[in-house]
Formats: structure tokens, sequence, C-alpha cells
């Protein structure tokens, strides 16, 4: 089953993700909002990345989480292509992010929002829909 799906909305885009726990949620929400975010040029991952972000709770955690993904993308002019998240607790994450250069020009995303952001349990793990500024 995909881990996530685009769902309708107003004004911007949005997504359901789903996760077996936090960790494998975080992953999936930065592989779905990058698919969202239009196709890729091929390539390999060719450096990776360290990561640390915090949040007051697990929903501020995951959009600040997108956030620094999209902003080491755009500021960097970088193709995220793997995530790995090596640390989860309190709150705080440490994730190594494989990448590659890449031309940013087509990037349509300006920012994760907390726009109805919930995580919730499921019987299958954790579930959260994300809405994107674009």
């Amino acid at each position: 089953m995909m881990s996530f799906e685009e769902i309708e909305h107003t004004a911007d885009r949005a997504f359901r993700v789903t996760g077996h726990d936090m960790a494998d949620l975080l992953e999936n929400a930065a592989h779905a909002m990058q698919a969202l975010d239009g196709p890729r040029p091929p390539g390999e991952p060719s450096a990776t990345r360290e990561i640390e972000v915090e949040g007051v709770d697990c929903e501020s955690l995951l959009v600040n989480w997108l956030n620094e993904v999209l902003y080491l993308e755009q500021a960097h002019q970088l193709v995220c292509e793997q995530f790995h998240i090596d640390e989860l607790k309190n709150h705080r994450l440490r994730a190594r992010v494989e990448t590659r250069e890449c031309d940013r020009s087509y990037t349509h995303i300006k920012a994760v929002t907390f726009h109805n952001l919930k995580i919730r349990e499921t019987s299958e793990g954790l579930e959260a829909e994300v809405v994107l500024d674009v």
C-alpha cells in the first residue's frame, strides 16, 4: 500500500500520510512532499547531510522536519533522495538525508503549514494530513 495519498484542498496542496510509527511517518511525509513537488531529474545521491530538528509536540516536529527538508533543497539546490531517522525522542530527531545537486527552479512548495494538522493513531500505526503552501 502507498504510504501517502494526495487529498483535495481549496487553495493549496495536501496529502494524507501513514506510518507504522513516528519515524516511519516522518520519512513517508518527506517522500510525499517531494512527490507532490513535481518530477525530479534522474540521478544518484552523491552526499549525505545530517539534520537535527525539534518541536514542542509531534505535530510541530513533523512541520519543522518537512520545512527543514524543503529549506535544504531550496537553499542549497539539492534533491533529497533518501531519509533515515537515526534518533527520535522527546520531540527531537536526528536524521541522515542522502542528497544530490539539482536545479530546483521547478519547486512549487513555499512552506509546510499547521492548517488542520493532527497526528492520529490508527489500527495500523499513525496517520496525518499535511497542507502545503504553494
